[in-house]
């Protein structure tokens, strides 16, 4: 009889401690961005060599737990990654300046390259950041997040065999208003 009473009762004890499990692993992160100008998030001015660093400063979200990244911090990371792809491309942005420099054997075009690759690493781990968010929550994501993540990582050595070397900008108009 005691038994049985020691094994009920711990029976429904782990039956009440399993929804307080789930519940803390499917928690949500409160909405910890807020939108930005591309001025206030970009991470190319200064010197090259921590972007990674750097994107992950201006982006703290808890990589442990992606599945319970709010849907609007998922809507800001998608509008900055957007946003530092238009920097890029777009007028007004690095390939444009890099140009008017005289391109990348000049002085101001080797700074400005510097530059760009710090935006190509912000680019591509916000991009890999809501892939794996993405991923987190179900959806099939597997070759383009590789794809992605090659990319990342390809610019991130580039960064850093660029430690310490000046680099800049652009005065690009965007932000992360999704």
């Amino acid at each position: 009889m005691y038994f049985k009473s020691a094994f009920l009762f711990s029976m429904v004890v782990s039956a009440m401690a399993l929804p307080t499990t789930m519940m803390e692993k499917t928690k949500r992160q409160a909405n910890i961005l807020r939108v930005q100008d591309y001025v206030q998030f970009q991470i190319s001015d200064g010197v090259g060599g921590n972007a990674l660093a750097e994107v992950q400063a201006k982006f703290p979200i808890d990589e442990s737990n992606l599945a319970s990244v709010s849907a609007q911090d998922l809507a800001i990371i998608k509008a900055a990654r957007k946003t530092a792809e238009n920097a890029e491309t777009k007028g007004g942005g690095f390939n444009e300046a890099i140009a008017n420099a005289g391109g990348t054997n000049t002085p101001q075009g080797r700074i400005l390259q510097v530059g760009k690759i710090k935006n190509k690493v912000l680019k591509l781990k916000l991009f890999a950041l809501s892939l794996q968010i993405d991923q987190a929550r179900g959806r099939d994501v597997a070759d383009k997040l590789a794809d992605t993540l090659t990319k990342l990582n390809k610019n991130v050595e580039l960064d850093r065999a660029s430690a310490g070397q000046p680099s800049r900008g652009v005065n690009f108009q965007g932000s992360s208003q999704p």
